[in-house]
């Protein structure tokens, strides 16, 4: 007797993959949608544009003016374009010498600010000694102390020091408040950059002043260039600390820096004394506002790249 193997069920198909042709578009891969952006952040900005840009405006067009079309058409454009008012107020009201005290004080705060604020970062960042954490912490503390409440000490410390009224004072001030965040902010930008390239460079014969001023320095120029901008902007912006360490000289206030300048034209008795007294108080405020604005637009894409160096590294 003859068996016949069993009947088999025809399987079924295997499902087949797509095919590109499928999957894909006529012209290549469908790339995934990417969600578009929205113009609500761009439409949020134009409120704080216009909060910044409008007092600029009207600062620049008063310092055009004479105090009659000041008084009388505050918010409008000036009759003619009346430039010798800047003159005027460099010249007339000592805007000149203001500005050079404060290029003066500043320059020396920032260099003397910088020069320490790197060594103390490097050594803090590469260099751990016993009590380096608990110094770090100290100098955060600085960040946090109000400068109101140091006034009365400071002034005696000054005094003592025989740097009262005197832009040596001024400078070495500026420099003593500003170290705590140059400090902070160094620190932390030394950390992020990498050891590997100072461990070669010893290897190869160089010192420890040789690795800070060949590789590590030229490494860390976004924030340098970063911490530089923004004490620039601060010691400049600085009011209280000289209004209270620089006083008065002689009558025409040749010791003064441009905000203590500027505040004793706005609220002198007498500084009306011409047709275009008050708009040399705002030719003085552009002439002091101009440093700023291009020391910001020329390195602004430096701090840019020094504020998030750390975050990419």
């Amino acid at each position: 007797m003859v068996f016949s193997p069993p009947a088999t069920e025809p399987s079924a198909p295997e499902p087949s993959a797509p095919s590109s042709s499928a999957a894909d578009g006529p012209h290549g891969p469908r790339r995934p949608r990417r969600p578009r952006a929205s113009g609500l952040p761009h439409l949020m900005l134009v409120p704080w544009a216009l909060v910044v840009l409008v007092p600029l405006v009207w600062i620049l067009a008063s310092s055009l003016k004479t105090n009659e079309e000041i008084y009388n058409d505050p918010f409008g454009l000036p009759g003619e374009l009346r430039l010798g008012v800047y003159v005027d107020a460099w010249r007339t009201a000592n805007i000149g010498a203001f500005f050079m005290n404060t290029v003066i004080v500043v320059s020396g705060g920032v260099v003397l600010t910088m020069l320490l604020s790197v060594m103390t970062a490097y050594v803090m960042a590469r260099y751990p000694f016993p009590g380096s954490r608990a110094l770090y912490w100290l100098y955060l503390a600085g960040m946090t102390f109000p400068v109101f409440l140091a006034i009365v000490p400071l002034v005696r410390i000054v005094q003592g020091l025989g740097l009262f009224a005197s832009s040596l004072g001024l400078v070495l001030v500026y420099a003593a408040f500003s170290l705590p965040f140059s400090i902070f902010f160094l620190t932390g930008f030394f950390r992020t950059l990498p050891k590997e390239l100072a461990e070669a460079a010893f290897l190869d014969g160089a010192g420890h002043f040789g690795v800070f001023f060949r590789i590590m320095l030229p490494l860390a120029r976004p924030g340098l260039i970063s911490i530089g901008v923004f004490n620039v902007l601060g010691q400049w912006n600085q009011f209280l600390l000289p209004q209270v360490l620089n006083p008065q000289q002689d009558e025409e206030r040749s010791n003064f820096v441009l905000s203590q300048g500027l505040a004793a034209l706005a609220l002198g008795e007498n500084y009306e004394t011409s047709p275009t007294s008050m708009a040399q108080l705002f030719a003085g405020l552009i002439i002091s506002m101009v440093p700023v604005l291009v020391v910001y637009v020329l390195f602004q894409k430096q701090v840019q790249q020094g504020l998030s160096a750390g975050a990419l590294k």
